[in-house]
C-alpha cells in the first residue's frame, strides 16, 4: 500500500496546508501554521520578502508585509518561523506565521492564503503529516491531543511523559521481546524434523512479557481518572449544608445558601482539582417530601445524578442529628461504594459525631482537608506517586493491549497443550500485530480516522 493510500479521506498529503493554531479572539498576536511541499514557495508569493522566503534557513525567523495576492492590499505586518524538510514538526517545508490577533487580521489572512494555493487543515491534520513522515508514532500523536485538553497538572505530566516516549519504548520493548520467541518457533516450522527446544524457557519468556502488558492495563483506570476526571454528588436532605460545601470546595459563592427548605431546586455544577484529579461537583436538591410539582422534579433530578455519580457526599446536618430519614436515604444508597458520610455542621453540632462519618464545618473549613483526602483515596487509591510512571488513558491503546494478552495466553496455552506450532505461531502472530497498531507500524485507513477525528484543528 502506498503512503497516500493510508490517509483518511479529504486528506490530501501532497496538499500545502494553513490553520489557526491560536483560538478566536482578540490577543496581543496570533500563530497560524503552514505545511507542505510547496508551503513556502505559495507564502512567498504574498511576503513582501519573497526571495528571503524562498533561500531562508530553517529555525530563522523574518520580518515582512503580507499582501492580498489579487489587490497587493496590504493585510498586516507579520514575523515568519521557517522550518525544513525534515527537521520540522511535520517533517515537511513548514512556517508559522506571527501576526495581529485581531480576528479580521486572521481572516484577512487566511483568506489570502487560500487565495494562494493554501487549503484549510482538516482536524489534527499536522499531526497525522508528522506521523506519515516518521516523526512520531501513534502513542506520541495521542499524547499530543491528550497534552492539550489536559485539565490538571498532573494530567499535563503523565500526557508529556507518553509525549517523551514512555509508552512508545515499552510497547516497542515488548514487542521486540515477542518477535523474538516468534523467530524461533518458526525456525522449528522450518526444520519439523528437530523437537522444539527450550520450551519451558518460552513459557517463562511469555509469562515475562504478558506481565509487562498487565502492568500497563492496570495504569489505565487511574489514566483515565486523571484525563476525564469524577463526578462527585453532594446529597442530603434540605438544609443539610450542601450548598455551603459546594461554595467552599469551589472558593466561590456559586449557589445561593439560605436557611429556607427547597433553596436549591436545580443542580448546579462546578470543577475543581484535588491532586490532580478533575472532580465535577454536582450541588444536588434537597431530598425530602416535595412540597410541589418544581421541587419534585428537583429531587427527581438530584437521584438520578447520586446514583450516576462516581463519588457521593451524603451530608447529615449535626445541629439535627442523625434521623430515620437520613438513615433511610443511605441504606437507599448503600449500594454505591463510593459513599461518603459527611457530619456537616460539626461546629455547632449537637452530638459527637457518628462513627464513619467526617466531621465538617463548611464555614469555618474544618475538616475539608480530611474530606478531600478520603475523596482521593476513594477514587484513584496512591494516585499522588511520581509523574515518571507509564500511565495510559487511551481506550484504543487498552483495546490492543488486551488483544495483545489474550493472544499470548493463547500462545501459551498451545504451548502446553501440544498444539500444533503452526496455530500457536498465528497466536503470537496476532499479539504482535497488536503491538504494533498501537505504535502504528500496523495501521490502516480506519485507525487514523478514529485517531485524528477529535483532534483541533491546527494541530
Amino acid at each position: 500500500m502506498r503512503k497516500k493510500d493510508l490517509y483518511p479521506q479529504d486528506y490530501n498529503p501532497e496538499e500545502s496546508i494553513a490553520a489557526l493554531a491560536t483560538p478566536w479572539g482578540e490577543s496581543a498576536l496570533a500563530v497560524i501554521r503552514l505545511s507542505g511541499v510547496d508551503s513556502l514557495k505559495l507564502l512567498a508569493g504574498i511576503f513582501s520578502r519573497a526571495g528571503e522566503i524562498v533561500k531562508a534557513a530553517g529555525n530563522t525567523l523574518h520580518y515582512g508585509r503580507i499582501t492580498a495576492p489579487d489587490t497587493k492590499e496590504l493585510i498586516d505586518e507579520v514575523m515568519v518561523a521557517i522550518y525544513r524538510a525534515p527537521k520540522s514538526y511535520t517533517g515537511e517545508e513548514s512556517a508559522e506565521i506571527f501576526c495581529h490577533g485581531n480576528p479580521a487580521v486572521i481572516k484577512r489572512l487566511i483568506g489570502a492564503l487560500a487565495d494562494s494555493g493554501f487549503r484549510y487543515a482538516l482536524p489534527g491534520e499536522f499531526t497525522l503529516r508528522a506521523f506519515m513522515n516518521g516523526k512520531l508514532d501513534l502513542t506520541r500523536a495521542e499524547a499530543v491531543n491528550e497534552l492539550i485538553r489536559a485539565r490538571t497538572d498532573r494530567a499535563r505530566a503523565l500526557a508529556l511523559n507518553r509525549l517523551s516516549g514512555a509508552i512508545e519504548g515499552k510497547v516497542r520493548e515488548i514487542r521486540d521481546g515477542l518477535a523474538g520467541i516468534l523467530a524461533g518457533v518458526e525456525v522449528q516450522l522450518d526444520y519439523p524434523e528437530e523437537e522444539l527446544e527450550g520450551e519451558k524457557d518460552l513459557i517463562h519468556e511469555a509469562e515475562g512479557w504478558a506481565l509487562e502488558i498487565e502492568k500497563l492495563l492496570s495504569t489505565y483506570s487511574i489514566g483515565k481518572i486523571v484525563q476525564e476526571g469524577l463526578v462527585v454528588a453532594i446529597a442530603g436532605r434540605t438544609n443539610a449544608g450542601k450548598s455551603t460545601l459546594f461554595n467552599r470546595l469551589l472558593k466561590e459563592e456559586r449557589a445561593i445558601v439560605s436557611e429556607f427548605h427547597g433553596t436549591t431546586r436545580d443542580y448546579l455544577e462546578g470543577y475543581i482539582s484535588i491532586e490532580g484529579i478533575p472532580l465535577k461537583l454536582i450541588d444536588t436538591a434537597g431530598l425530602r417530601e416535595a412540597g410541589d410539582p418544581l421541587e419534585a422534579e428537583g429531587i427527581r433530578r438530584a437521584d438520578k445524578i447520586i446514583r450516576n455519580s462516581d463519588l457521593l457526599l451524603y451530608l447529615v446536618d449535626g445541629s439535627l442529628g442523625l434521623e430515620a430519614e437520613d438513615r433511610e436515604l443511605i441504606s437507599a444508597y448503600h449500594d454505591n461504594k463510593k459513599l461518603i458520610p459527611v457530619w456537616s455542621k460539626s461546629d455547632i453540632a449537637a452530638t459527637g459525631t457518628p462513627e464513619g462519618f467526617i466531621a465538617l464545618s463548611a464555614l469555618d473549613g474544618t475538616g475539608i482537608a480530611k474530606l478531600s483526602r478520603e475523596m482521593v483515596s476513594r477514587t484513584a487509591g496512591n494516585l499522588a506517586g511520581s509523574t515518571e510512571e507509564r500511565v495510559i488513558d487511551s481506550l484504543r491503546q487498552k483495546e490492543l493491549l488486551e488483544r495483545a494478552f489474550s493472544s499470548l495466553e493463547d500462545f501459551k496455552k498451545g504451548l502446553l497443550g501440544e498444539v500444533y506450532l503452526d496455530l500457536i505461531a498465528v497466536d503470537l502472530k496476532e499479539a504482535i500485530d497488536a503491538l504494533g497498531e498501537i505504535t502504528g507500524e500496523v495501521t490502516s485507513v480506519d485507525i487514523l480516522n478514529r485517531m485524528f477525528k477529535d483532534f483541533c484543528v491546527g494541530k
